[in-house]
């Protein structure tokens, strides 16, 4: 797990613990790391914001304050289950964890009853994992993209060439089942469309993107939109 996903899960946990807290010890059992890193995460996170409170002695922990939490939201049992359905079937689908873990934060903000009506309508729905590119290389691709950095990666194509590469990434596409890396190589100084399964390995660069935007990808689809569209749009 990549540091800026620990740091997101341990946030989530501090919020679920309540007023309790957790003890570092735990914390760091949980996320498979030492005492001293669970304890510089807490000062990220607490330098970042994030309202961190920590009770010494026996008994005492780490926690956040109330205010982390989110205020009441109001969403029918079918609203909820939508929720939970779109993520567990677009798993392989960029900043899929981070979109898991915002469903759960909303589900547990429910009211009691919406929650429960909607646990027994989830239990309706299945859905099969999709098969997916090494989280490892969708981790470092979500970044480069967030963080518009260039990212270095080993590509297979569908004529089984490797290549090593660095991409600009611009922004990610879903069509015929497949996820796509849109992004300007400049390898061929051209934009590009790179099957993330086919991405054997991706390593962020310090190096910014020089600015391409999506309107260089040219004209998406007719059925093609991204995945939020303003009222004015």
């Amino acid at each position: 797990m990549r540091r800026t996903e620990r740091l997101h899960a341990l946030s989530e946990m501090l919020r679920r613990g309540g007023t309790r807290g957790y003890p570092a010890e735990r914390l760091a059992a949980e996320f498979e790391v030492s005492v001293r890193t669970v304890k510089r995460d807490l000062a990220a996170l607490a330098s970042s914001g994030a309202p961190v409170w920590s009770r010494p002695g026996p008994g005492g922990g780490y926690g956040l304050a109330p205010s982390a939490n989110l205020p009441p939201i109001t969403l029918s049992p079918a609203q909820a289950v939508a929720l939970l359905a779109a993520v567990s079937a677009a798993s392989d689908a960029p900043y899929a964890d981070l979109a898991s873990a915002g469903v759960r934060k909303i589900l547990d903000v429910l009211d009691p009853a919406t929650r429960g009506r909607a646990a027994d309508l989830a239990r309706r729905i299945w859905v099969a994992g999709a098969p997916s590119s090494a989280r490892t290389v969708r981790s470092v691709l979500e970044e480069a993209m967030s963080a518009q950095r260039t990212v270095r990666i080993r590509y297979t194509s569908r004529v089984g060439a490797t290549t090593t590469r660095e991409v600009e990434p611009v922004m990610f596409a879903s069509t015929n089942g497949q996820w796509y890396l849109v992004g300007w190589c400049l390898l061929r100084d051209a934009m590009r469309w790179f099957v993330v399964s086919n991405i054997e390995k991706a390593t962020l660069t310090s190096a910014a993107c020089s600015g391409h935007t999506v309107a260089e990808v040219g004209t998406p689809p007719p059925n093609a939109r991204p995945v939020l569209v303003s009222d004015g749009e």
